[in-house]
């Protein structure tokens, strides 16, 4: 069944590559974004293999590369092997282990491109089956770390139970978030799960430099989404009809949207008579409202603000991770649609909960917010002893 299982899939998927090669040509060349990724990772664009017999991660986002990064700096430098899918998280990993960073090739162009390694460790929910199977089936040991299963996706997963248990097939060890997950990733077909909590707040990503906090009220919309931007504006500017001097920091989760979200601002700031600039141009906190058009600045950010208003559960994404925030003791303000985060959030003190409507005045009354605190930390030294035995 499973040699049958592995053969059927990849004519499948080499199908699916050949009929989608035109397509991606196409979305190389028109969109920015996808200028590199695209050819790195279905042309094999100056993506040359990795190295072998390494320690080897695949990671997703920029957020997901971060999260590593505990794991990382405990282990052999020159051991190291790194990919990941998008632009954001390469950019991510390279600062890690430049030489040794790659974009992950589209599974087909897995069977030339991968060379045996003596770990591959797999970020949460990024599901190759033809990167697990042939990474196992080169001598690797096969990992899946901050494995979870959401409220929302968990139904998704389990209607294609059948193709999840193929995949667990290849997976030596699970390093599961909660139990919930770890119930949740044995009815697809997993095995050999720890419950160690989330990467994500094993080493939280303390500031790399001191800004100068303002003496004033300072309040940070952060990794904000489409939508989110508008909805924090508008309650800003009824706290300043209460307190004129707080000044706003909003950090958009995506670069590509950086320019919209200063148009934005620069409308605001007009209609208002506010002062704004770019924090890319000047890292001083001193207008009115300041726009946050960089990478890797938000903690340092975190550490002067005094609420954060947290992006991505206004709009239904899912929520992002408030250990960061909640590090220097922030007052924190999420939307509900934080489906995607509820175990980060069960492990926090004090993140007011509101509705999109209740914005503006929960910003207003930020005095009566509790001050938040981490209750739970993250044990990482299973992954780090399951890796060294390999060495």
């Amino acid at each position: 069944m499973a040699r049958a299982f592995f053969i059927l899939y990849t004519i499948f998927i080499s199908i699916v590559y050949i009929i989608s090669l035109p397509f991606l040509l196409f979305f190389s060349k028109r969109y920015v974004k996808y200028k590199t990724s695209i050819p790195a990772r279905f042309f094999l664009d100056k993506n040359r293999p990795l190295s072998s017999d390494g320690i080897w991660f695949h990671v997703c986002s920029f957020g997901e590369a971060r999260a590593i990064y505990p794991l990382l700096d405990r282990l052999p430098k020159d051991k190291l092997r790194l990919t990941t899918t998008t632009h954001t998280g390469y950019e991510a990993i390279k600062t890690k282990q430049e030489k040794e960073s790659r974009y992950l090739p589209f599974e087909p162009l897995l069977f030339s491109w991968l060379k045996p390694q003596k770990v591959l460790l797999v970020m949460e929910a990024e599901f190759w089956y033809l990167l697990f199977a042939l990474a196992k089936g080169r001598g690797a040991k096969t990992i899946l770390i901050n494995a979870r299963m959401s409220d929302r996706s968990f139904p998704k997963y389990r209607k294609f139970a059948w193709f999840y248990c193929q995949i667990f097939k290849h997976i030596d060890e699970v390093y599961a978030q909660s139990n919930i997950d770890k119930e949740r990733l044995e009815s697809l077909g997993a095995k050999n799960i720890k419950v160690i909590g989330k990467i994500k707040l094993a080493n939280i990503p303390k500031a790399t430099k001191e800004l100068t906090k303002p003496k004033v009220l300072l309040v940070c919309g952060a990794s904000t989404h489409e939508g989110e931007e508008e909805l924090i504006l508008d309650a800003f500017v009824k706290l300043k009809e209460r307190e004129p001097k707080a000044r706003l920091i909003i950090a958009p989760r995506h670069p590509e949207r950086f320019q919209k979200v200063i148009s934005l601002v620069e409308e605001c700031a007009k209609y208002n008579h506010y002062t704004y600039h770019r924090y890319s141009e000047n890292e001083a906190l001193n207008s009115d409202i300041i726009v946050a058009d960089v990478l890797g600045e938000l903690v340092n950010i975190y550490a002067v603000s005094d609420v954060v208003i947290l992006g991505g559960a206004f709009a239904k994404v899912g929520g992002h991770n408030a250990g960061e925030i909640a590090q220097f003791g922030c007052k924190i303000i999420s939307g509900e649609h934080y489906f995607n985060q509820r175990d980060i959030f069960n492990m926090i003190e004090g993140v007011a909960i509101v509705s999109k409507e209740g914005l503006s005045y929960c910003l207003r009354e930020h005095e009566q917010l509790m001050s938040t605190k981490i209750l739970q930390r993250t044990d990482i030294e299973p992954i780090l002893e399951s890796i060294k035995r390999e060495l």
